[in-house]
Parts: structure tokens; C-alpha cells; sequence
């Protein structure tokens, strides 16, 4: 198929101005695949390859050629900013040919909603949670909005394959289609899937269509790739020590930094002058930490400041400004940021990203790496590992440098078997099931139990959910006044109920701490959580102000700017770590190979991790003995597998071990002291790991462990069932025990 040639002429034209010589890989493909069947298609490419256009020229083709009657096309993405970057990509395309765009989320204006509304055609622009908000609050207009709609495109679909965010997003495409009568195509557009296939299963859930997933040359991927290691005070891992990389610094360092300042933090301040840069941190408290640091760095040089700031809980002027600045290519300012300049926003021509310590996955690691290099040159990140100097009585888990050997393990898996985080599809999405539960009536009114359920529990992502599970929800939910029975025996919501489902924090599933607005004079900051009293100091957008007025029931904070430096704190956030990856960061310390990315102190400081790794004979067995009655073992698991292994040991084996004390750093390694010997250990936990058992028998007595954001309105059981069954990965842990079984001497 000559695929330019089958494009609508607007099309044609648009690439002409655009100046473009030929096609890209995947967007001959993508159109072979789009033309060329019925199916759901996966685009998986890396970032700036042209995936938007790749989806949309073949789409809109389609919709020239056959025109819709309603909206035709539904963008959805996971972020208000991308959603704002692409409106302009695709706005510039369609303006000629009058086809509308519309953007809905929160920051939107109200006149094209409304437009909208009146006259449905062209492409809707859309977040999970605006979704939610039109199918409750439009319910009885989703027919003349969606009844022709042809494709629903998913933008980077990684980012919804592993939480109950993705699932929302899939139970609201299926309600939509069914309430609206149509059966779109769905095409998912990422830059970081490991297994297509899965993600592809995942993407097709309840459509009655299969997954198309085009194979093309997609060029060879370079990479400019560093990695530091970096003591928080001299000396350094190398000092003293004759060994060498084998590849010297990108650039040779100066030290104009502060006397006694952070030297992981120097560095990053002398390799972004002169740069636009980005520099991505793990939560927002370090990215303020480490915005103010810079900020003071550039103050103690005499030179004007040249950080900006961007993360989730900054206001929306604040992010927005961050975002133009970096559109700019004469801009040579540079941003310290979150997960939230991780997607595909086009932020311009980046020289650099930095990583402070390592990400949670592979996949958070591409995505930021692929921030840069969108223009023809190679993407480049330089990771800065950071760490205390241990004291010299520290026992051996702590001497271990846990970020750098997992930094080297996340770009290792990749290079080496392209492995990407699978989609998480056998949960028990317990709070889930309430939050649509609820939607489902706040839009439908009353049903009865039977209806409810026959909406509610086809929807795929609640295929492990029985009939008893949900008859135990509702009887609760009636229970606790979420849920009223009428004199019909119909359900409607309940008083109890209407107060959550009428709050605009409803429409997001992600858990979401009890937030204030930081406001200075007329300017708003952005948000925070537990405000301090009047006279303390709060860090927000990269500086420290002074609280003046706190108005709890307003939830507002009035502050001025003041100087200093102080941590600041938006609530918790868990990693989640895959098992390959602990798995590979065995590797890193077992093996003796050379990465040509190291640079001088992270050499070093590998160097020390592997000879205490061999000393302690930690390649040999995974339990070692620390002295006396205490132990430390490494189980290489991830998160969820660790998680069940923990408690594995304290519910199941602690008598039999006389275990005491158990203390974890997940998922990396525990110590505890036992009674028993070494091989009393390995017989024990095997023996009790192959008997049966409950995997409720993982819940500490009376616990409910609350994970996601509806969990409390969930019955204790089922919260406890989810926990146990959808969150604990026992056949992980099951598997990694059975392996010990070779310690045991015959």
C-alpha cells in the first residue's frame, strides 16, 4: 500500500508544508494497519517518532472520506499538559479543513464545551477523570455525543497498565460504547512497552476486537548515557585509589558550587549552565529540596537564576509557565521535575535530562530519557546517585549503594532483553468496583441490584470479581447510608453516598492527600498537605515563604516569600519494583563486567559493593550471618513478592525460627535475629511454603490494609481478599523459596 498516496488530500498538503521528504516507519505502518483492517492497533515507538501524526493521518482520512455524525474521534490521555501540547499539533492540522478540536479537562474554557455540546463533530480531547465527570454529569447526551464515534485513541498507555487508574479508563470506554450504541476502534499510542502482546491483550479488554501490532524498522536507538555516584561529603568513593573509568567525564568539571555544598547537586549546577536541561527527582519534596538548593547556588555565584520548578501539586500558571519556557529554544533555563514532565509533552529542544538516584522502573527511566533528543540528536541522561557516608559500625545491608546498583540494573535490563514492566492484569480491584459501583448510579439513577450488576460486573476489568463479592459490597454500601433500597426494591445513592460522589475529587481513583492552597497576595502557589502554624515556613515552586493565615475550613494558606532552606511535604508515595529488576541487580554485584557509562566514583563505589557483596558470600546464599543471633537475607524479589515473603516469615514461620525483631528495607533486603540454624532456617521455610495455605492467612488479625483510595468504603473482608489475593504476589515469593531448597545438605 503507497500509504501517502491513500491519505485524504488536506493530509498531503500538511505534510508538504510541513516540509517533510518521506514517511516514517511507523507511520507506514501504522497506516497498513489502520486502512487495512477493523482491528485495535498498538503503536509502540520510540518518543518523538511520530506516533501522533502516525494515528491521526489515517484516522482522519477515514473520517473525510465517511464523515461522523457525532464526535468521531476520542483522545484520551493522562494528562492535562499533554492534552494541552497536543491540541496545538493537532489543531494546526485540522483548522484548514474545518474540522473541530476540543479540549475537556478542568483547565479548559467552558465555550467550545458548550459548542460541543450544541453541535458534536471532530475530536474530543479528554482525561480519565473528565471522562468520569461527562459520563455522571452528561449522562443523558453521551448518545448524540459518542452514538457515531469510530476511534477511541489512547495516549502512552504504559502509564495505564499497572494501577486502577488504567482500569477506570477501560470501564469507562466500555460504559461509554455500550450507553452510546457504538463500537470504536481503539489505538494506543506508547514509547515503552516491553511485551506488546500483553499490553495489547490489555488494550482490547471487552472491545470484540483484536489487536493489531505493526512491526517496523524504527533506526537504531542512541544513547548518551552517564552515571555518578556521589558521597554528600568528601571524600569520594575513587579518592585515594588508582583505578580509573574506562570512559572520562562528558565535560570537564569546574568547581564553582559552594564550599561544602552538596557535590551531586554542584555537579548538576556546573553541567547545566549554559544548557537547557531537565532534572528529574523520585518525589516532589526532593524536587523542591533540590530546586532550592540550585536556586541558592546560583545566588552564592552572583549569577541570575536560571531553575525552574514542575510537579503535581504546583498551580497550574506555575507548571504552565515551566512548560513555555521550555518551548523556547533560545531558553537556556532548566527544570527540576516529577513524573509530571515524564510523558509525551514536547518541551523543545532538551540538551540534557539529569536523574537524581534511580527510577522505580525501566519504564519511567525510558520516558524520561526520551524527554531529549527530540530533535535528531542522541537522548542523553546523566544519573546522579547520591548517598551518607556510612559510619563505620554500619552493618553490611546499609554499605551496600542500593540507587546506583539498581540504576545499573534498570539500564542493563533494557539494553540487554528490551525488558519494559508487563501490565498488572490479575488484581482485585476492590475499590474500583465502588468507585464505578457509584458512578454507575449517580449517572443511571435507580436500578435494581440485578441491573447494577449486569452493567457493573461485565466490565473486564472486574473479571476475577464473583456475584458474591458484589452482593456483599451493596449490602454494605446500604449499610453505611452509600446506598439507599427503595419502597420498589430499587438502589439509588444514598445521602452518605451523594456527599462523596458530589465532590470533584471523585472523579479521580488515584488516592489523594487532604490538600491546602498556598496562595502569596493575589498569586497561587499550589497545594500542600498538613500546613504548619502560623509563622513557620512551608517550601513550594523552589523557594521557602512564611505562613501569615491558615483557613482550615477554606483549606487556604497565606504566605510571604522569606530566604532559607527547609524540606518540604505533599504526602507518601511507594515505589513499585518489578522482581526482574532485583534480579538483574544481583547480576550487576555477582558479575565482574564493565559499563562504559560509570564514571570515576561510581567505578569506585561499584567496585566496594562487589567486594563486600563476595566477602560476605552474598552470590553464595541469600541468608547471611551478620554476627551473634543476627541475620540479614536478600531475597531479590520486587515490591509485591517481598511484600508476601515478610509476612510469609513473621505469620508462618516466625515460631518455628524464634524470629524476633524483624526490621526490612523493601524490597531490598530484612534483618532479624533467629534461634536456629542456617540450614534450620532454609528446611523450615521451605517445608511451611510448600504446605497449603490460605492467602488470608498473609493479614495480620483485625487488619485492613487500606491501599487505594476507596478502600474505606469497602467491606474490611474484601479489602483483606483484594490485599491478600491481588496485591501480595505469594506464587512469586512461592517460587523464589523453593529455590532454597538446594541449601539444605542432604
Amino acid at each position: 500500500m503507497n500509504v501517502f498516496e491513500r491519505y485524504a488530500p488536506f493530509i498531503q498538503d500538511y505534510i508538504y508544508r510541513s516540509g517533510w521528504q518521506s514517511l516514517r516507519g511507523v507511520q507506514n505502518a501504522a497506516g497498513e494497519a489502520i486502512f487495512g483492517s477493523e482491528e485495535n492497533v498498538l503503536l509502540t515507538a520510540s518518543t518523538a517518532s511520530g506516533k501522533t501524526e502516525a494515528a491521526f493521518f489515517p484516522i482522519l482520512t477515514l473520517l473525510d472520506e465517511n464523515p461522523s455524525s457525532t464526535v468521531g474521534v476520542l483522545y484520551i490521555a493522562p494528562l492535562k499538559a499533554l492534552i494541552n501540547d497536543q491540541f496545538g499539533r493537532l489543531n494546526e492540522l485540522c483548522e484548514e479543513e474545518g474540522i473541530a478540536v476540543t479540549r475537556w479537562h478542568g483547565d479548559a474554557g467552558q465555550t467550545r464545551k458548550r459548542k460541543l455540546l450544541r453541535r458534536p463533530s471532530g475530536i474530543l480531547q479528554i482525561t480519565p477523570e473528565s471522562l468520569e465527570s461527562l459520563l455522571i454529569n452528561k449522562h443523558m447526551e453521551i448518545p448524540s455525543l459518542f452514538g457515531d464515534l469510530r476511534f477511541i485513541v489512547i495516549d502512552e498507555i504504559h502509564s495505564l497498565l499497572r494501577a486502577d487508574r488504567g482500569l477506570q479508563t477501560f470501564c469507562l470506554i466500555e460504559r461509554l460504547c455500550r450507553q452510546a450504541g457504538c463500537s470504536p476502534r481503539r489505538i494506543g499510542l506508547s514509547a515503552t512497552i516491553g511485551n506488546p502482546e500483553d499490553a495489547g491483550k490489555f488494550l482490547s479488554a471487552g472491545s470484540g476486537r483484536g489487536t493489531v501490532i505493526p512491526k517496523f524498522d524504527g533506526g537504531k536507538e542512541v544513547w548518551r548515557l552517564s552515571m555518578e555516584h556521589f558521597y554528600n561529603s568528601d571524600p569520594q568513593a575513587d579518592e585515594g585509589k588508582t583505578a580509573a573509568a574506562e570512559t572520562p567525564p562528558l565535560e570537564p568539571a569546574t568547581d564553582t558550587a559552594p564550599k561544602a555544598a552538596d557535590p551531586g547537586l554542584g555537579y548538576i549546577f556546573e553541567h547545566t549552565r549554559g544548557k537547557k536541561c531537565l532534572i528529574f527527582t523520585n518525589s516532589r519534596e526532593e524536587c523542591e529540596a533540590v530546586c532550592q538548593t540550585l536556586r541558592q547556588y546560583c545566588e552564592a555565584n552572583h549569577e541570575p537564576d536560571r531553575f525552574l520548578i514542575h510537579h503535581g501539586n504546583l498551580s497550574a500558571s506555575y507548571r504552565e509557565s515551566a512548560e513555555e519556557e521550555m518551548k523556547d529554544d533560545e531558553s537556556l533555563m532548566s527544570v527540576c521535575a516529577t513524573a509530571t514532565l515524564e510523558l509525551g509533552i514536547d518541551i523543545g529542544r532538551l540538551e540534557r535530562a539529569f536523574h537524581i538516584d534511580a527510577p522505580f522502573t525501566v519504564s519511567g527511566f525510558l520516558q524520561r530519557m526520551g524527554r531529549t533528543g527530540r530533535r535528531g540528536d542522541p537522548s542523553e541522561m546523566w544519573f546522579v546517585m547520591r548517598e551518607e557516608h556510612q559510619e563505620a559500625r554500619a552493618m553490611l545491608p546499609d554499605s551496600i549503594p542500593w540507587y546506583l546498583i539498581q540504576g545499573i540494573a534498570l539500564v542493563q535490563l533494557y539494553i540487554e532483553e528490551r525488558f519494559v514492566e508487563p501490565p498488572r492484569m490479575d488484581r482485585l480491584p476492590y475499590s474500583l468496583l465502588y468507585h464505578q459501583t457509584m458512578s454507575t448510579l449517580a449517572s443511571c439513577g435507580e436500578m435494581t441490584p440485578g441491573e447494577l450488576a449486569s452493567r457493573v460486573l461485565p466490565l473486564s476489568s472486574f473479571h476475577r470479581v464473583t456475584q458474591a463479592d458484589f452482593r456483599q459490597l451493596l449490602l454494605h454500601l446500604i449499610e453505611i447510608d452509600h446506598v439507599n433500597r427503595t419502597e420498589n426494591g430499587g438502589l439509588i445513592l444514598g445521602l452518605a453516598g451523594e456527599r462523596v460522589v458530589n465532590s470533584y475529587k471523585f472523579y479521580a481513583v488515584f488516592r489523594e492527600n487532604v490538600e491546602y492552597t498556598v496562595r502569596a497576595g493575589s498569586e497561587q502557589l499550589g497545594t500542600i498537605v498538613k500546613p504548619p502554624p502560623v509563622g513557620d515556613k512551608i517550601a513550594i515552586a523552589g523557594r521557602v515563604w512564611v505562613v501569615e493565615e491558615v483557613d482550615h475550613e477554606r483549606r487556604d494558606v497565606s504566605c510571604s516569600l522569606v530566604k532559607g532552606n527547609i524540606p518540604a511535604y505533599f504526602g507518601d508515595v511507594a515505589g513499585d519494583i518489578h522482581t526482574r529488576i532485583l534480579e538483574r541487580m544481583y547480576g550487576v554485584l555477582a558479575e565482574e563486567k564493565n559499563y562504559p557509562y560509570l564514571m570515576p566514583h561510581a567505578v569506585a563505589r561499584l567496585a566496594d559493593a562487589r567486594e563486600l557483596f563476595r566477602g560476605a558470600g552474598m552470590g553464595e546464599r541469600p541468608l547471611v550471618h551478620l554476627g551473634g543471633n543476627m541475620w540479614a537475607l536478600f531475597p531479590w524479589l520486587g515490591s509485591y513478592a517481598f511484600l508476601a515473603l515478610e509476612r510469609f516469615l513473621k505469620l508462618r514461620c516466625s515460631p518455628r525460627l524464634g524470629m524476633r525483631g524483624l526490621n526490612t528495607s523493601r524490597p531490598y533486603y530484612m534483618q532479624f535475629t533467629m534461634q536456629v540454624s542456617e540450614e534450620e532456617f532454609y528446611e523450615i521455610v521451605c517445608e511451611e511454603a510448600e504446605r497449603f495455605f490460605d492467602p488470608m492467612q498473609l493479614v495480620y488479625p483485625k487488619e485492613v490494609p487500606v491501599f487505594e483510595k476507596y478502600d474505606e468504603f469497602v467491606p474490611a473482608e474484601l479489602v483483606q481478599k483484594g490485599f491478600a489475593c491481588g496485591v501480595l504476589d505469594i506464587d512469586g515469593m512461592k517460587r523464589r523459596v523453593a529455590t532454597w531448597r538446594r541449601y539444605i545438605e542432604e
